[in-house]
């Protein structure tokens, strides 16, 4: 029954680690041709989910056991609800009937994810599992969407129940574009700003927002930055598509208009210094956290934008002046920074392997970031070709992401091509299940940034204290391409910047799941902020 509920949903693949206490859940999935796939940790399981389901635009199921298994998930569902990204974690129990006895694994699990999901609680009957089911589904994918977690006791799920009919989902898609008076003041903002620039963030992907986007941006002639699985909403290419003026623009415009993504550290709380400002998110408990917002609209970010097009006047002079000003703020960023993306220094710059990435990766490929500064790195140089292209934890700041989302983008079948970039210290979380990518023949290749370090926190920790505070932030020099020798796969080691082109082609083209482990310079990122500060 769970597996028919499940499979009424859209959902064709579960994520797991194997567990007693959920055998039946198997039997169902294999019965109703559900694809199970099972990792080595049931953080990756959930991770996984979150990640079909963010590729998908829908929600994914991580089943797992009690006990352990249950509070293995924890940190993924936690980023979950961070990312405000839909996930249902289904979880056995010890049965109703030994609750309070000392059953095997016995824990008070709801207790324990109630503070991480936006909804949580236990099916108490075999009669009324589609119910839950259903209504977990429903509470995951309704605005603002997160993660839920359904329980299972064991005999609830080892009993018997006489289902009248087969299961169906017991929600109707709500899309809401916002009130109009807050519509009329945004477009009447809009059409009076000499500098306006717009933030657009992973709304537009999960709204399908991006040729909406683009019809405002392009009426308006709206100078356009990109984040999270926004990234890519813009062609690299597109005349209004800025990268590396951001901050010039927040603090140099007269309006900025920000659209599904919230006002957190990643937009300085917005505290920027742009007098009139216009916020679009799913989530209205976003609108006015950190500052009013000069107009706020809580809706569906492609009925809104559609509503915006239509409204938008074209200003007169193309705003040329304004535009030339942010390509030459563009301009003085890659000035700054071009001598390490085009760095022949050994060991390897940071930016020289984003420039190595951004030369060799198809546009059609689908790129994980799972680091601290190697993903910071690459990602300022990287250019992202489609929206949803570019997964990332999101504003938890969650290492250890990789291997989990990678499972879940290849099992969903997204993309041309799968990479994940990370950092040694990420790799070092859920590796093992490089295991999982080579069982299941999901062909990602993980570059790992290598430079024994936990980098983002050595770099300031030796700034405030000095060499001698250097602490806890040292790793081995480990060849982590050797995982291959013992799990498969193909494997390469690089330690020039020559190296790294030949390298990735070699990975990509072998059609195997593959680590490239490229040795990084530990000082390379000496004297960048800590973004966590």
């Amino acid at each position: 029954m769970v597996a028919q509920a499940i499979a009424a949903e859209g959902v064709d693949v579960v994520f797991t680690l194997s567990g007693g206490h959920v055998m039946p859940v198997y039997e169902g999935c294999r019965r109703e041709g559900i694809r199970v796939v099972d990792v080595r940790h049931e953080q990756s399981a959930a991770h996984a989910a979150e990640a079909w389901g963010r590729v998908r635009r829908a929600c994914g199921v991580a089943l797992v056991t009690a006990g352990p298994g249950v509070t293995g998930t924890v940190t993924a569902v936690a980023n979950s609800l961070s990312a405000q990204t839909p996930v249902v974690v289904l979880g056995g129990a010890r049965p109703l009937g030994q609750a309070e006895q000392g059953a095997l694994q016995e824990l008070d699990q709801l207790a324990l994810m109630k503070p991480i999901t936006k909804w949580a609680a236990v099916c108490p009957t075999p009669g009324q599992i589609y119910r839950f089911v259903s209504t977990a589904f429903r509470h995951a994918l309704a605005p603002p969407r997160g993660p839920v977690y359904l329980e299972l006791p064991a005999d609830v799920l080892f009993g018997k129940a006489d289902p009248e009919s087969r299961p169906r989902p017991s929600r109707t898609p709500v899309r809401t574009s916002g009130d109009p008076l807050e519509l009329e003041k945004a477009v009447d903002l809009l059409n009076r700003a000499e500098r306006p620039a717009v933030v657009a963030g992973s709304g537009i992907w999960w709204d399908g927002a991006a040729r909406h986007l683009a019809a405002f941006v392009e009426t308006g002639v709206l100078p356009t930055f990109l984040s999270g699985s926004g990234r890519g909403s813009l062609p690299p290419e597109h005349a209004l598509f800025f990268q590396h003026a951001r901050t010039t623009a927040l603090e140099e415009a007269d309006v900025v208009c920000v659209i599904g993504t919230p006002l957190d550290f990643r937009l300085r709380f917005g505290r920027f210094a742009a007098p009139g400002l216009i916020h679009v998110h799913g989530d209205p408990r976003e609108l006015g956290r950190n500052r009013v917002p000069g107009a706020a609209l809580a809706g569906d970010c492609a009925l809104v934008l559609e509503a915006f097009a239509e409204g938008v006047e074209k200003p007169g002079g193309g705003r040329a002046a304004w535009l030339a000003h942010l390509r030459e703020a563009e301009s003085a960023w890659w000035d700054e920074h071009r001598a390490a993306v085009e760095s022949d220094t050994v060991p390897i710059n940071h930016y020289r392997l984003g420039r190595e990435l951004d030369r060799v990766l198809e546009p059609g490929t689908v790129v994980i970031g799972d680091g601290g500064d190697v993903v910071a790195a690459v990602s300022r140089v990287l250019r992202v070709h489609e929206p949803g292209h570019w997964l990332d934890p999101g504003p938890f700041g969650c290492l250890g992401v990789g291997p989990g989302y990678a499972i879940g983008v290849g099992a969903a079948g997204f993309g041309s091509t799968l990479v994940c970039v990370m950092g040694d210290g990420a790799f070092g979380l859920n590796g093992m299940d490089f295991d999982s990518l080579v069982r299941f023949s999901i062909p990602a290749v993980l570059v790992v940034g290598n430079d024994a370090a936990w980098g983002e926190v050595r770099q300031p920790q030796i700034g405030f204290y000095g060499e001698e505070g250097e602490i806890a932030t040292r790793l081995a020099p480990s060849r982590y391409d050797r995982l291959c020798d013992v799990f498969g796969g193909h494997g390469e080691h690089v330690e020039t910047p020559a190296e790294i082109g030949p390298a990735l082609e070699r990975a990509l083209g072998s059609g195997e799941p593959a680590i490239v482990d490229v040795a990084l310079d530990p000082d390379a990122m000496a004297g960048h902020a800590y973004r966590g500060f």
